[in-house]
């Protein structure tokens, strides 16, 4: 007999209230258990994020290669990457960006527009200024 096993949803599609699991049965022996048991973080996720963080651990956090495997950009790997931990319930620090790193950026900059560097130097000083 093929028994075929679909995934349970995570939350509502009615209201979008997080889902309840009420009842586990095992196929294998046919014992049930009953109540009301919590679904994991994971599981409360949308199909498109669950597939953002099973491509972000395949590439073991390695957003260039998340990039590649998905064909987006960086700012959208990591606005991705925001979307699924504040879903997971977790907050986002964001650094703060001092005053003098503001005005290397600025400088930086301003040497790419007048010419007196390239973009790949560019690119390279404002990667240092992450570090």
């Amino acid at each position: 007999m093929l028994i075929i096993a679909y995934k349970a949803p995570g939350k509502c599609p009615v209201c979008n209230g997080e889902f309840k699991v009420s009842r586990l049965n095992c196929p294998q022996c046919n014992s049930s258990l009953e109540g009301e048991f919590d679904t994991c973080k994971f599981c409360q996720l949308p199909a498109d994020q669950i597939e953002f963080v099973e491509v972000f651990l395949k590439c073991r956090g390695n957003i260039k290669e998340v990039e590649k495997e998905l064909g987006i950009s960086y700012p959208t790997v990591r606005n991705r990457l925001d979307g699924v931990i504040q879903a997971l319930g977790y907050g986002i620090e964001r650094p703060e960006i001092s005053v003098d790193q503001s005005k290397l950026r600025t400088e930086v900059l301003e040497a790419l527009d007048k010419g007196i560097i390239d973009p790949q130097e560019a690119i390279e000083q404002l990667r240092e200024m992450k570090k």
